[in-house]
C-alpha cells in the first residue's frame, strides 16, 4: 500500500456501500478512519435496532472496521439528528409541505457536524458511500464558473450524476457548498451496486450480502403519518378540517393533513362520480384540495433557500433538466432569478405533482448545477 500522507474521515453507515468506500480508500493509500453517527436517543419511539445508525449499524460498522484494521469511532449525535432532521420533518408535515429528511441530514449532519470532528482528528477530506461523482477541477476559466476577476486559476468541485443511474444520490447532495464537496471524496461514483457488492465478497467484508433499506431511516415499518401523530402528539380532534375543490366547495372532511401529500389518490373518502386526487395542501387554512389529474398537471414552479453548486449566479436564464423528486426521470426547464431568493422555473412541458417541500434539483447533462426547495 501507498502511503499517499492524506487522512480521510469516512463515514461508516454499517451497509456494504460505506464498507467498500473504505476498501477502496485503503488501497488508494489514505490513512482512514471511521466514523458512525449515533442517531437514535436511547427511548427513540421507532427502536430502531437494525436500522441505518441503529445498534446493529454501530455494530456491523465496527466489524468492518475490525476488517479493514482502521480506528473506528462512534459520535453522538442524537439531539442534533433530532432537532435538524426529525423535528423538521414532522413539522413540514404539519404545515401542508412534504419533507425530505435525507437531503437535510446530509447537508446539516454527514457533510456538516463531521467537519469538526474530521478537523479535530487531521483529517483532509470526509468519504462516504454515496454513489455520486465529485470532480475536483482547477482551472483559469471554466465553462461552468465565472472566471475569477484577477484572472488567476481559480479551484471547484463539480458535483456529477453517478454512473449507475439506478443508484444515482447526486439528488440528495444539491445542497452541498463548493467548501464542502472541496473536501469530500465519493470512492463509489464510477461503480455500480452489482460491482460494488462484488468488491465486498472478494475483500471479505462482512457487510458484502447486508440488505439495504428502502424507506427513511426514522419512520421504516410505519406510515410517515403514524410518525408524525407519534412524534409530534398530533390528535386527530384538533387537526381535522375540510377537503375542498378549486373553487371552494365543500366535499368531505379530512383527519389531517399531515396525512396527505399532492397527487394523492387513495384515502379521500370522497366519492364524486370521478376520481379526485390531491392537487394542494393549504396549511394556514387546514385545507386539502382536490381535483382531477389533469388539474395535478403545472409548468411552472419557484424554489427558495437555493444552492448553486456549478454557477455562481445566474445573471440570466439557463437552460437545465429538473428533478422535482428522486424518482423524477427529469424534463427540459428555463431557470431563472426572480429575486435574490428565489429561482423561477418554467418547464416545457407541463409536469404531474409539483410538490412544496420536494426538492428541484438542476442539471446541465450529468452536472448538478444546484437546486432548491419547492415553494
Amino acid at each position: 500500500m501507498n502511503w499517499n500522507g492524506q487522512r480521510v474521515l469516512l463515514g461508516m453507515s454499517g451497509g456494504v456501500d460505506s464498507s467498500v468506500a473504505g476498501h477502496l480508500l485503503r488501497k488508494q493509500g489514505y490513512d482512514v478512519i471511521g466514523v458512525t453517527m449515533k442517531v437514535w436517543p436511547q427511548d427513540c419511539i421507532s427502536r430502531a435496532e437494525d436500522k441505518c445508525c441503529g445498534p446493529q449499524a454501530v455494530a456491523d460498522a465496527r466489524g468492518v472496521a475490525h476488517a479493514l484494521d482502521i480506528p473506528h469511532y462512534v459520535v453522538d449525535e442524537a439531539d442534533q439528528f433530532e432537532r435538524v432532521v426529525i423535528d423538521y420533518f414532522a413539522s413540514e408535515y404539519q404545515a401542508g409541505r412534504t419533507p425530505n429528511p435525507c437531503v437535510m441530514c446530509n447537508e446539516k449532519l454527514k457533510f456538516g457536524n463531521l467537519w469538526s470532528k474530521a478537523r479535530a482528528l487531521g483529517c483532509d477530506y470526509i468519504a462516504t458511500g454515496h454513489y455520486a461523482i465529485i470532480e475536483h477541477v482547477t482551472s483559469t476559466a471554466s465553462s461552468h464558473r465565472e472566471e475569477r476577476g484577477d484572472g488567476g486559476a481559480s479551484a471547484h468541485a463539480v458535483l456529477r450524476k453517478g454512473a449507475d443511474p439506478h443508484k444515482d444520490q447526486s439528488y440528495f447532495l444539491f445542497g452541498l457548498t463548493q467548501e464542502q464537496l472541496s473536501k469530500t471524496l465519493f470512492p463509489l461514483g464510477d461503480m455500480s451496486k452489482p460491482e460494488v457488492r462484488e468488491v465486498a465478497r472478494r475483500a471479505g467484508l462482512p457487510t458484502s450480502e447486508k440488505a439495504e433499506s428502502q424507506e427513511i431511516c426514522f419512520v421504516e415499518g410505519r406510515s410517515y403519518a403514524d410518525f408524525v401523530e407519534q412524534y409530534a402528539g398530533i390528535g386527530m380532534t384538533t387537526t381535522a378540517g375540510e377537503i375542498v375543490t378549486e373553487e371552494g366547495e365543500i366535499v368531505g372532511q379530512h383527519a389531517g393533513i399531515h396525512k396527505y401529500t399532492v397527487g394523492q389518490r387513495k384515502g379521500l373518502g370522497v366519492a364524486t362520480g370521478s376520481p379526485l386526487y390531491v392537487i394542494q395542501i393549504k396549511g394556514d387554512k387546514n385545507q386539502v384540495v382536490v381535483g382531477s389529474d389533469q388539474e395535478l398537471y403545472s409548468r411552472t414552479l419557484s424554489t427558495r433557500r437555493n444552492n448553486l453548486i456549478s454557477v455562481e449566479t445566474l445573471d440570466t436564464p439557463m437552460r437545465v433538466l429538473v428533478k422535482i423528486r428522486h424518482r423524477h426521470v427529469g424534463a427540459m426547464a428555463t431557470i431563472d432569478a426572480a429575486d435574490s431568493n428565489e429561482i423561477r422555473v418554467t418547464f416545457d412541458e407541463p409536469q404531474r405533482a409539483i410538490t412544496p417541500g420536494q426538492a428541484a434539483v438542476f442539471y446541465d447533462g450529468d452536472i448538478v448545477v444546484g437546486g432548491g426547495w419547492i415553494v
